[in-house]
């Protein structure tokens, strides 16, 4: 599986009004999140989860949504502007395996972007590295692009760096779905610019 970023102008094909009636982002989601909760939205893309993520963990929460395109992130914004959730959303411009993030987070969200990342098993280590310990992450990829042994490899991949598979995955059209919780203790600081201080090592 080669390592795919969509061009920011496909974005507006893929954030849709069908697009929500199909794929239902609050519902998805909403067994994972709280309010207060930090979360990160993972290849944002123009808000369709990050903006329904933003609505459930309320005015004390916080959405980091990551994206590799500036585009990508400022269309974001004028989304969440407009749905009058801007101030519970922050756009940050990352790589494509890399967070680059700060701070540490509750729940981590990749829809499908996993595939598009470089090297997958750095950037779940950095997933774990910032997530809460007992946090939990959800990976979504398209049957269509993604085949059933590819994502197979890449949820072996998250569960070597520290994540256990759960059972409660949700059910989402046409795509695999794998919920997970990080198992391991966060023992490594983070590092600003993006992982655990052992990847600089």
């Amino acid at each position: 599986m080669r390592p795919h970023v969509c061009p920011w102008w496909g974005g507006y094909f893929i954030d849709n009004p069908l697009r929500r009636l199909l794929h239902q982002p609050e519902k998805i989601l909403a067994p994972f999140l709280a309010p207060g909760m930090t979360a990160l939205d993972f290849g944002c893309g123009m808000g369709i989860f990050a903006i329904a993520m933003a609505r459930l963990v309320g005015p004390e929460g916080k959405v980091i949504a990551a994206d590799v395109q500036p585009q990508m992130l400022a269309a974001l914004e004028k989304r969440a502007r407009k749905a009058g959730l801007a101030e519970r959303i922050r756009g940050h411009l990352c790589q494509p395996d890399r967070l680059g993030l700060a701070e540490p987070i509750d729940f981590a969200l990749a829809f499908w972007s996993a595939h598009e990342a470089g090297d997958l098993r750095r950037l779940f280590e950095h997933v774990c590295a910032h997530l809460a310990g007992g946090g939990r992450f959800l990976i979504v990829e398209p049957r269509g692009h993604v085949a059933e042994h590819e994502f197979r490899d890449m949820v072996q991949s998250a569960r070597r760096v520290g994540f256990d598979r759960l059972d409660d995955a949700p059910r989402v059209r046409l795509s695999h779905v794998a919920a997970l919780v990080k198992s391991a203790p966060m023992d490594r600081p983070i590092d600003p610019q993006g992982g655990s201080s052992a990847d600089r090592q």
